[in-house]
């Protein structure tokens, strides 16, 4: 946390680019990943910090965090845990690629109207929101783009479609009492990282994973700190004069799209592990998906089926994104490239293994 500190401090410190937030903040799944990364940050700043998550954290408890045991979706809980804060950093959400709509409804889409409720209830002036990428889906290729696409509401998985909603009623929200803003970080992975990393290593290992389509489409990713940086930065261009950032959506990337399969490829050869060369077709892919699909839901089977047609889609498309409106209102400049970021994630990799 230190060397990620010292350099966030040194960046706000810029002449003209200045911190103009010292209030207390409230960090909702400040447990997780992401939120993690933001509350160190915060603390490094020395700010007074609540977090609101379901699982006790002793560990931040030790630092001085306030914590509050709560469910997003639980709006007196949340509306108290808003009062007397300066900003919210919204990070809590329900991810994944299957699951009950009602259930992502309740934590993406009724879960962000409480903490919308509770920072109007208590005056809160700043909202900053953890939006996806994945809001923007239509099932094509997504090379260069901007935020000028539309939100999806149409997509063979939950997570989008109900994100999606949620991140409209933020923008819809802004205002002058109420200043919000959404982030939409791409693909987050970093040492630490309990989600995409593992997931693709454990997959490998049981044989289970397979290139989908060509193996040559183009992705973005982010460091989990350069995700961190922009949203202590997002903060602080709502509290700027004129706040162009305000009620607007901002891609969140490492700038540097990869060849999908052929990181997947150098991280697995770098712990040892054999390359991915059997490989299936998108169609095939999107066929075995629906097919799972229509298993799964008719008898209600638990767990994530091994495809879906989503998963065959962004495995085979192109998503990376133009960072330009990142870079020119919040300030952003990913601080951690995709090459030291690999070389610290595989370090630490190897000392788990």
């Amino acid at each position: 946390m230190g060397d990620h500190g010292k350099g966030l401090r040194v960046a706000m410190s810029a002449p003209g680019d200045a911190n103009p937030c010292t209030g207390p903040v409230l960090v909702t799944g400040g447990t997780g990943f992401l939120g993690r990364k933001i509350v160190d940050c915060l603390l490094a700043q020395g700010r007074a910090v609540t977090v609101l998550a379901r699982t006790a954290a002793p560990d931040l408890e030790a630092l001085g965090v306030t914590f509050v045991r709560a469910s997003i979706d639980d709006p007196g809980a949340v509306a108290a845990a808003c009062a007397g804060k300066a900003t919210v950093f919204h990070v809590a959400s329900k991810v994944g690629i299957w699951g009950k709509s009602a259930d992502f409804v309740r934590s993406n889409v009724e879960g962000t109207r409480a903490v919308i409720q509770g920072c109007r209830q208590h005056g809160v002036g700043h909202l900053v929101y953890t939006s996806t990428p994945s809001v923007v889906y239509n099932g094509r290729d997504l090379a260069g783009a901007d935020e000028s696409l539309p939100l999806t509401t149409n997509c063979p998985s939950a997570y989008p479609v109900t994100k999606a909603a949620a991140e409209a009623e933020v923008i819809a929200a802004n205002g002058p009492l109420l200043r919000t803003v959404a982030l939409r970080p791409h693909l987050i992975w970093g040492p630490g990282d309990p989600h995409l990393v593992p997931r693709i290593v454990a997959r490998a290992r049981a044989g289970r994973l397979r290139i989908v389509g060509s193996g040559g489409n183009r992705v973005d990713m982010v460091h989990v700190a350069n995700a961190a940086d922009a949203h202590i930065l997002a903060e602080a261009a709502l509290a700027r004069e004129g706040a162009a950032a305000a009620g607007h959506a901002y891609f969140i990337t490492n700038g540097e799209p990869i060849i999908l399969w052929d990181w997947i490829n150098g991280l697995l050869m770098a712990l040892g592990e054999p390359r991915i060369t059997k490989s299936i077709s998108l169609g095939a892919a999107s066929a075995v998906g629906f097919a799972c699909e229509a298993v799964w839901n008719v008898f209600g089977l638990s767990g994530e089926p091994p495809m879906t047609r989503f998963v065959a889609s962004e495995l085979a498309k192109d998503h990376w994104f133009n960072i330009d409106a990142a870079r020119r209102d919040l300030g952003y400049a990913p601080r951690i490239s995709m090459a030291q970021g690999i070389e610290a994630l595989i370090a630490s990799l190897r000392r788990k293994s």
